[in-house]
């Protein structure tokens, strides 16, 4: 156990906060989506998601930011007001897309070393990170991703039959799928020859991640089965459910 807390210690916890926010227009045309304001106390998703890491050891973060990036900066800072230590790696025109910004951020090397925590920087989901990086760390994992046991479809799905009747209905049913949820374990060293393949534009979960299961690459999965929230568009954000999140929050600290 002691052990697993001193993986967690040592590794950055890497914060996607660079994207435009266009599903949360107009809110976003004057703040940047990271922070949005989440629960009572409103406080900025981002903040949410440091505390919540903040729980399990982890110290060190490391933003990549882009769009209105200062606005994240002025308020977080060098991360020393929440007993943190935060640095940022600003978006360029060569390196673009999530996984282009967490490439860039590899090529800084004092930023980020061999194991990182790559978190979406819309997700709030209560996971276990010591028993995450404690089940990457064990299958000696290049990647591991963290995938949600079942998915609420967020429309009405039909059955029909042959001659075209609609013969059931189920108003946004959950299915037993295997979704990812924008949150992974990562080795770096798998990025130092990614360039030659994917270039310096791409993106992690479209682009990468695949492109390492057909070179090889030992890719996992680990299972959360406890809820989660995609705070990527103004729809899903109205629909939080702060009762049931709360414990994830950081005034239930």
């Amino acid at each position: 156990m002691a052990s697993h807390r001193a993986d967690l210690c040592n590794i950055s916890a890497v914060i996607l906060a660079g994207g435009e926010g266009t599903r949360f227009k107009p809110y976003t045309d004057i703040v940047p989506k990271p922070m949005i304001p989440i629960g009572i106390e409103e406080r900025p998703i981002l903040e949410h998601i440091i505390c919540w890491l903040k729980r399990f050891c982890i110290s060190n973060f490391v933003l990549l930011v882009g769009y209105r990036w200062k606005q994240i900066r002025n308020y977080f800072g060098d991360g020393s007001h929440h007993g943190v230590y935060i640095k940022y790696s600003l978006d360029d025109e060569v390196y673009q897309g999530t996984g282009g910004a967490l490439l860039k951020a590899y090529k800084t090397r004092a930023i980020i070393g061999d194991t990182v925590l790559v978190w979406y920087g819309d997700i709030l989901a209560p996971i276990n990170v010591e028993n995450l990086v404690s089940f990457h760390k064990g299958e000696s994992a290049d990647a591991t991703l963290v995938v949600s046991n079942k998915y609420q479809v967020p429309v009405g799905v039909a059955k029909i039959d042959n001659t075209g009747n609609v013969i059931e209905l189920s108003e946004k049913p959950w299915l037993e799928l295997y979704v990812t949820i924008g949150v992974l374990a990562f080795e770096t060293h798998v990025l130092k020859y990614v360039e030659d393949s994917l270039g310096s534009a791409f993106d992690i979960m479209g682009d990468l991640v695949p492109w390492m299961i057909r070179k090889g690459y030992k890719v996992k999965a680990f299972i959360h089965r406890d809820l989660w929230y995609d705070v990527g568009s103004l729809e899903r954000y109205v629909k939080i459910d702060y009762e049931k999140i709360k414990h994830f929050l950081c005034e239930s600290m």
